[in-house]
């Protein structure tokens, strides 16, 4: 069994070392000229905002506004998170060029039903996003997430903690979402990701080409939004096989009804202190019982 592993690892590190990648990440943050509340000119940081075409062979395909903090992963998970492509293994080559705004992404083979996909889309909530491709909806009652995980309310509450302490673009300049995968460990709660982006669906989709990239499963992990949970958000970290959602945010009637269809434990308002709300998959859920005092 551990031979079988490894040998498993050996080939995806092989793959991913075929894949050209650019690493071209921008700038996140720029310096302009404001006026405070006294009526002196001072210097504040505002978050990036950039326009970034995706060429999916040759085929414009979307323009996203982004940070441009992961561009290459944004990519991917783009593709992975509207079933555009179906693995990793199916790109030879994401290459990143700002002076033209634009990401050519080139196949291996080319990719069967991309024009019945893009002739359906649905407008959405989503900011830095504004479509999805048609059949996400259709295709989720084929996704089976995992029953023998679970996630304590004391691993919720460090989970918290430490996103607050990655926030970085947020406490600098404002105007961004960040997004976080965890994993439970003995010794606590460990972030694996953390990004952050001008739309919530950016920075979710940067996080799934990433796991992609470095061959993470995402079965028993933990993910984390500032943003709402709106239907895309959930069918997203459905297909990222995510059985935990927490949100900072709260939640749209939509995401509530496939979040309870599909189980994922979802919990939303989940801000400072010990405050949450959780919705849907309770039975992955454990609540910390307070001692009993003695009289």
């Amino acid at each position: 069994m551990k031979t079988r592993h490894r040998l498993k690892t050996r080939r995806r590190l092989k793959t991913r070392h075929r894949l050209k990648l650019t690493r071209a990440s921008k700038p996140l943050t720029f310096e302009v000229e404001a006026i405070n509340e006294r009526g002196e000119a001072v210097s504040a940081p505002i978050a990036g905002e950039h326009p970034l075409t995706l060429y999916v062979d040759k085929r414009e395909v979307v323009t996203l506004m982004t940070l441009g903090q992961a561009p290459e992963a944004l990519a991917i998970g783009y593709l992975r998170n509207q079933r555009l492509v179906e693995s990793i293994e199916a790109l030879a080559a994401v290459q990143v060029d700002w002076e033209t705004d634009a990401v050519a992404i080139t196949t291996r083979r080319p990719l069967v039903g991309l024009d019945a996909r893009m002739t359906r889309r649905t407008v959405t909530t989503g900011c830095g996003q504004g479509t999805v491709f048609g059949g996400l909806m259709e295709e989720i009652d084929s996704i089976e997430l995992r029953d023998d995980v679970t996630l304590t309310e004391e691993s919720l509450h460090a989970l918290l903690d430490a996103v607050r302490r990655h926030e970085a673009i947020y406490k600098q300049a404002g105007a961004v979402h960040g997004c976080a995968l965890a994993s439970q460990t003995r010794a606590g709660v460990k972030i694996l990701y953390f990004v952050e982006d001008v739309g919530r669906h950016n920075a979710v989709d940067a996080i799934a080409g990433q796991m992609w990239l470095d061959g993470v499963d995402g079965s028993d992990k933990i993910f984390y939004t500032t943003g709402r949970l709106t239907s895309e958000m959930v069918i997203k970290a459905a297909q990222m096989r995510l059985p935990f959602l927490v949100s900072r945010s709260g939640l749209t009637k939509m995401g509530h009804e496939i979040a309870a269809k599909l189980g994922i434990t979802m919990i939303g308002r989940a801000a400072g202190g010990k405050h949450y709300l959780l919705f849907t998959g309770r039975h992955r859920f454990r609540k910390t019982v307070a001692p009993t005092l003695l009289a």
